[in-house]
């Protein structure tokens, strides 16, 4: 398993790392150990999760994924894994978190509680990547990043986390914490986690020559785009337990996601991109990882799975070279049918 340096820290990852978001909802803790285990024991010594895990963001289980992944912990040798995780945003953000009463703004009050919860669930004494989930879209002043930054500096010096990295963040948000830190001599962001795949090349608009030049390392998100470029949507009768197909029954946040990913030209993109994987004998799913791969802005590809038979193909992108023509030929798919996701 290969690794890479996130942004300009001293810390090594493998370039593949589980995300652990359905652990205790659509995967149950037996499952969710097993799954910790495979890819563990295959060279996978990052893992990312968040106090509102696990999805869809609910108060009947909210905390539950920190949970599993902390009872797994204690077995582990905790300086042989890399552990990421992340403080909810503000509720008039994307939606109104289960956590803190639906009161999470992002500052030092809360910022502080939110750390203390997730390493007593974790089962750690610190935590080597602490993310913002995402932004405030309402804060366009200097003093919304500072007081942030100040609250994560402050954790570092009482070793409570080793760096810091944001996510869902915007150009403007990612280049005007970057400006703060270097005035104030505050901790900086070191990566961001956001959305990116061969159905979502938003990143590359401008996040991506932020990324490469100021040295903030992706790690992406949703690689597979929520499981549409495994191909199973395009299937005449998808699988009923799909996250899309029991997302449709729910609240209008996720019949909002469902449009937002399942849609004419998603779902063409994967029809084209069918008989290219068949040429190179791989998967579709191997396909949409080892893409990813191929990125120099990215240091690591998150993934995640519901069960551990759904590992292979995801594992063996870590072995895959991708062909110059093969990529040529995604860029020509992705260049006649654009932005499938908005």
């Amino acid at each position: 398993m290969k690794s890479k340096r996130l942004g300009r820290s001293p810390i090594f990852v493998s370039h593949l790392c589980l995300g652990t978001m359905t652990f205790g909802s659509f995967t149950d803790e037996k499952e969710s150990h097993k799954i910790l285990d495979i890819c563990f024991d295959s060279g996978i010594n990052f893992i990312d999760t968040a106090e509102i895990y696990p999805v869809p963001p609910e108060e009947k289980w909210v905390h539950q994924t920190e949970e599993i992944v902390g009872r797994w912990l204690k077995n582990k040798p905790r300086d042989a894994i890399i552990l990421a995780t992340k403080v909810s945003g503000p509720p008039h953000g994307w939606f109104t978190p289960p956590v803190r009463k639906g009161m999470s703004v992002l500052d030092k009050h809360h910022i502080f509680k939110a750390i203390e919860g997730s390493l007593k669930r974790l089962n750690s004494d610190y935590i080597d990547l602490y993310q913002i989930h995402w932004p405030d879209p309402k804060a366009d002043h200097e003093s919304y990043y500072v007081e942030i930054l100040e609250a994560l500096t402050r954790l570092k010096e009482q070793g409570k986390i080793r760096i810091a990295g944001c996510s869902n963040e915007t150009p403007w948000g990612l280049m005007k914490s970057i400006a703060v830190s270097e005035k104030y001599n505050l901790i900086r962001y070191e990566t961001i986690q956001n959305n990116y795949s061969i159905l979502n090349r938003r990143f590359e608009d401008a996040l991506s020559e932020i990324a490469l030049k100021e040295q903030v390392s992706l790690i992406n998100y949703s690689p597979l785009a929520g499981g549409v470029l495994t191909g199973k949507y395009n299937q005449e009768n998808p699988p009923e337990n799909a996250r899309f197909m029991y997302y449709k029954k729910l609240g209008e946040r996720q019949k909002k996601q469902v449009k937002r990913y399942l849609n004419e030209k998603s779902l063409e993109t994967v029809n084209r991109l069918k008989p290219l994987a068949e040429q190179y004998n791989l998967s579709l799913t191997t396909l949409a990882i080892a893409w990813c791969l191929e990125k120099e802005f990215i240091a690591s590809v998150i993934f995640g799975v519901t069960h551990s038979d759904q590992l292979a193909d995801i594992l063996k992108a870590s072995e895959v070279k991708l062909e110059k023509e093969l990529l040529k030929e995604i860029d020509k798919i992705t260049s006649e049918i654009m932005y499938p996701l908005g």
